[in-house]
């Protein structure tokens, strides 16, 4: 019997699976619909058409992200330094609205009543200018006990990534004083400068802590009564894996948990076309969620924000999320304006068209409505959609627009394919990139449906359809790698360089990264790569330097130097040879490289393929019968003029009037404009 590697992804509409036979070389997919008040319910109920064993079980989930956006975590005591209790109230000085007077800014994941502080101080050079008090740390332990409702800590001392021994101090007397509420400290979560970005990310952890436990203890334990299952691992905001102890213990690094199997495989999709440059668009049922693949690698990032002012900077790939997807309300507003999402069906009770209790129009019904998908082919034909259900909702918007339902659905989709295009728009142009230099990879269940008008609104000449779009982010879990990343502030300057205090700080980020990963059990293929965040003294942005060598030296260092002139010269147009630079941040990324699939390549297509059946589809220019094609049944090379709709059983590839379409030897669909 085989021994499978399964990812899943658990998404706000459907939950989906991707199984690979690494014996046989196959990859099943197959998805259902999502529980969102227990999404354990999904998985266990997705793993029921599984009889092989499984020997690895990758999980991605937005149980962390729910819970911060729905602001439903746990009651979190905060542990600063005293005469800095209001450092997560006060935040910072802009605003998401400059001239809006009734504008409030988001209150912190906790509240001031809960807040405690200590007369201890540490100063920025790692002296201690008052070291702590035992007897205080436990006279608030037993405060914190006696008040009782506090379900979690978060300790965030004074430069304390400067030096930690405060904070590990204030950890070891709570966890021994409540033994049953955990504690998150700022050296563990985020050991950076910048007080406040540190309190709230750490502040976020132990929010999320608690609920995240629970969900992955009940995972556990159903999971050992499914049995079956060997490891089961947990994906990270950085698109690598971890245990689900490691998981259970920093909750923060699943905030984009989901998400970053898209762009894992994307990266795998460049290799395979030889292409450098990818911007992914993966649309689900509820979210739209963009990012690049830029030379070959995944674009990270640590400036990310929950929601506007609440900041969380641990290591995650850049992912950037709308709210667009097939379960997107289409609504008028106040001023008779038509106006699609944020707000989405779901999976409860879902687009009018899966006859579930919905009643108000969403982009799903639009593509109904239009031709685009086949009512009695949804889902493989597993799920029978309903028309006479989706014309009607479409009807409630249409008749006071004074439109037809099929000019409304049309207009739903101009107006939901305008809001991704703003989504690519925030990954490419804003970041210097241009779209003509880009591939635009579709994938989500949606995503093949919109990415031919996708193209020419941003300027992308070409799309790519993967295999499995509708499961690709389940996909891309099968391929993920078990990744550390671990970063520290160290502020110097190239003009004041500390030699053995540098080579001190990397060696031991590096042990950090390299133990953790072992005492997860990953020991194989591990490799390191470590990199400087830089900046010209008076700047306020770094950049990112990659750091070829191991050992700081009077000569490497140089190194390190010139490619940050050379990096910044290409970034901004010029950089200043002569001026100091500031040294603020090390980075070590550690990884255990894994076993991926390979699979096998498509037989030559014997001629033109030829359609299953013609239906009509509207498009701008008008209805017209548009060819539809079972991509099962295309082979390598195979040529399709739009208009056209390849359909298979997780999504439909629509394809223009002005488009051709190709199939490349691993099946990928390639689409260009003629």
């Amino acid at each position: 019997m085989s021994r499978l590697t399964v990812g899943i992804d658990v998404g706000g509409t459907f939950t989906d699976f991707v199984a690979y036979d690494p014996e046989a070389k196959e990859v099943t997919v197959w998805k259902n619909l999502s529980t969102p008040a227990n999404p354990t319910d999904g998985v266990l109920q997705g793993l029921k058409q599984l009889t092989d064993s499984i020997r690895n079980l990758r999980l991605g989930t937005t149980v962390a992200t729910n819970a911060i956006l729905e602001r439903r975590g746990a009651r979190v005591g905060y542990v600063t330094t005293k005469g800095f209790r209001d450092v997560p109230f006060i935040q910072r000085g802009n605003r998401k609205f400059h001239y809006d007077a009734s504008w409030v800014k988001p209150k912190p994941l906790m509240k001031r009543r809960d807040c405690f502080e200590l007369d201890e101080r540490m100063l920025a050079s790692g002296a201690v200018h008052k070291p702590i008090d035992t007897a205080e740390v436990e006279a608030m332990a037993a405060e914190i006990a006696a008040r009782g409702g506090i379900e979690a800590i978060a300790v965030n001392l004074l430069f304390s990534y400067v030096t930690p021994d405060h904070e590990i101090a204030v950890r070891d007397i709570l966890a021994k004083a409540l033994p049953d509420v955990p504690v998150s400290i700022s050296y563990e979560v985020l050991p950076k400068w910048k007080e406040y970005e540190r309190a709230s990310t750490t502040i976020a952890d132990a929010f999320v802590k608690p609920i995240v436990s629970r969900y992955l203890n009940d995972l556990g334990t159903r999971l050992k009564e499914r049995g079956g299952v060997e490891n089961v691992a947990i994906i990270k905001s950085n698109g690598g894996e971890m245990t689900t102890d490691a998981a259970a213990a920093s909750p923060i690094h699943m905030t984009v948990s989901g998400p970053t199997g898209g762009v894992v495989a994307a990266r795998h999709i460049a290799a395979q076309l030889d292409v450098g440059n990818l911007v992914t668009f993966d649309m689900g049922g509820t979210s739209t969620d963009c990012s690049t693949v830029v030379d070959g690698q995944e674009s990270f990032t640590t400036n990310f924000e929950i929601e506007f002012g609440v900041p969380i900077q641990v290591p995650m790939i850049d992912i950037r999320t709308i709210g667009a997807g097939g379960g997107s309300i289409a609504w008028i507003d106040k001023g008779g304006m038509l106006r699609v999402g944020p707000q989405s069906a779901g999976a409860n009770p879902g687009p009018a068209c899966y006859g579930f209790g919905g009643t108000q129009p969403t982009v799903t019904d639009a593509n109904v409505i239009l031709g685009r998908i086949s009512p009695e082919n949804f889902l493989g034909g597993t799920m029978a959609l309903d028309m006479a259900k989706a014309r009607a909702a479409m009807q409630t918007i249409a008749e006071p627009l004074g439109l037809g339902v099929e000019e409304t659905a049309l207009a739903v989709l101009r107006i939901v394919t305008n809001n991704m295009t703003g989504a690519l728009r925030s990954v490419l142009t804003e970041r210097g990139l241009d779209p003509r230099d880009f591939a635009l990879l579709a994938f989500g269940g949606a995503g093949p449906l919109h990415v031919a008008d996708l193209m020419g609104e941003a300027s992308i000449p070409t799309g790519v359809v993967p295999n499995h779009p509708g499961q690709f982010s389940a996909f891309g879990f099968i391929m993920t790698d078990a990744r550390v990343d671990l970063e520290r502030t160290v502020q110097m300057t190239s003009s004041r360089f500390d030699l053995d205090r540098a080579n001190e700080v990397m060696s031991q980020l590096v042990g950090d990264a390299l133990c953790n990963l072992k005492a997860q059990g990953y020991e194989q293929g591990l490799s390191v790569s470590r990199t400087l965040e830089l900046r010209y003294l008076g700047q306020n942005y770094e950049l990112e330097v990659p750091v070829e060598f191991e050992t700081f030296d009077a000569e490497t260092v140089q190194k390190a130097w010139a490619t940050f002139h050379d990096l910044h010269k290409a970034r901004f147009g010029f950089n200043i040879p002569r001026e100091v630079i500031e040294v603020i941040t090390f980075k070590v990324t550690a990884v255990s490289v894994r076993e991926t699939p390979h699979l096998p390549t498509l037989p030559k297509a014997s001629g033109n393929p030829e359609p299953t059946a013609h239906r009509q589809v509207h498009y701008d220019d008008g209805a017209m019968q548009a060819a539809v094609f079972d991509r099962a049944s295309l082979g390598d090379g195979a040529v399709i003029e739009g208009p056209a709709l390849i359909e298979e059983p997780a999504s439909v590839t629509v394809l223009r009037p002005d488009q051709t379409l190709t199939v490349d030897s691993h099946g990928n669909l390639i689409i260009r404009n003629r």
